[in-house]
């Protein structure tokens, strides 16, 4: 991925805008990371306005979206979310991205203008949990899930609201630049390059009467000992608490299980080491605690959908370990049968 397009319109959200000029469009060649040729891009060149009152001036018209490698849909107001109020030439170019394998990505509501295009039928999508059920509505061909920060289905990406197109743009930038890049962009962003759980956690609810003491020293002694086979017994003792209040604390914390969030780190970390090391599979899977390296490669083919070979002939970084694997460094993901 090289060259990534940013589409507004009148009314846009400014927030969720600047998600994407932050995830693609900042220079961090002073970290290692490469630019992207990143420009901002709208059907009718010259002032457009935003939901807050105030506006940009965008030179550029939808052109370079119809070559960009990413096309970013930015939120659009509600009065254009069905097929015969968008803008028939932006949806041109998200079906022509769709049809030349280009990724496309929306954040919050811009996955009603993706929907609009025809090219979610039949997939599965997402957009904030507020809409879900307008989407459902209005694009009954596509299967809309309420519950995710975001989704991926092919290569279109939706997002629910706000700080979720974040995540839905490190999720891809982990599969262009890999783990270690991206973890260094979350770090300059000061935020988790991975967050665990969904939408629901969020949703409108009465907060607890007692805020909850925090997890963090059990979450950091995890991360130390992923070798180690942890149970919930054991991490509800280190906790001071029973097995089912702990279960349950983590879940309201973390918005995922014990189990779930503990196999994701075990992942990251053996993604880092496939980066980074020379290691053999044997001994990273013992390191990331997965025990053998065919449950490597189960955990890689269910999670990441590639193998571990294939992840470390993209983004490994030392000459030592693409010698190990007997690849060039260009060598592209190769999808899991």
């Amino acid at each position: 991925m090289h060259t990534v397009a940013v589409i507004v319109q009148d009314g846009f959200a400014p927030f969720e805008f600047g998600v994407a000029c932050e995830a693609f469009g900042l220079d961090r060649t002073d970290d290692g990371i490469p630019n992207f040729d990143f420009r901002i891009v709208t059907p009718d060149p010259g002032v457009v306005q935003s939901k807050m009152g105030f506006s940009i001036n965008v030179d550029l018209d939808l052109s370079f979206a119809y070559e960009a490698d990413l096309v970013v849909v930015s939120p659009t107001p509600r009065q254009y979310w069905s097929r015969s109020a968008s803008d028939h030439r932006v949806l041109d170019v998200i079906r022509q991205a769709v049809e030349r394998d280009a990724w496309v990505l929306s954040v919050c509501s811009g996955s009603f203008v993706v929907a609009a295009s025809g090219v979610l039928d039949g997939r599965k999508a997402t957009t904030h949990w507020m809409y879900a059920d307008k989407m459902a509505e209005m694009y009954p061909l596509v299967d809309v899930d309420p519950d995710v920060l975001y989704v991926q289905d092919g290569r279109i990406i939706t997002s629910a609201g706000t700080a979720a197109g974040l995540d839905a743009c490190l999720h891809l930038l982990r599969q262009e630049l890999g783990a270690e890049m991206t973890n260094k962009i979350a770090r300059r962003m000061v935020v988790p390059p991975q967050r665990d759980g969904g939408q629901a956690q969020f949703i409108d609810k009465p907060l607890p009467d007692v805020a909850s003491l925090s997890l963090a020293p059990v979450t950091d002694w995890m991360l130390e000992n992923l070798r180690l086979d942890l149970t919930v017994d054991q991490l509800a003792a280190k906790a001071h608490m029973s097995p089912r209040t702990f279960a349950r604390r983590f879940k309201a914390d973390f918005g995922a299980t014990p189990a779930a969030w503990l196999a994701r780190q075990r992942i990251m970390h053996a993604q880092r080491l496939l980066e980074k090391t020379e290691l053999g599979l044997d001994r990273i899977a013992y390191e990331s605690g997965f025990g053998s390296a065919a449950v490597l490669r189960q955990n890689f083919a269910r999670v990441l959908d590639t193998t571990p070979t294939a992840y470390r002939a993209r983004f490994c970084c030392t000459r030592e370990a693409m010698d190990a694997a007997g690849v060039e460094r260009q060598a592209v993901l190769e999808p899991v049968a």
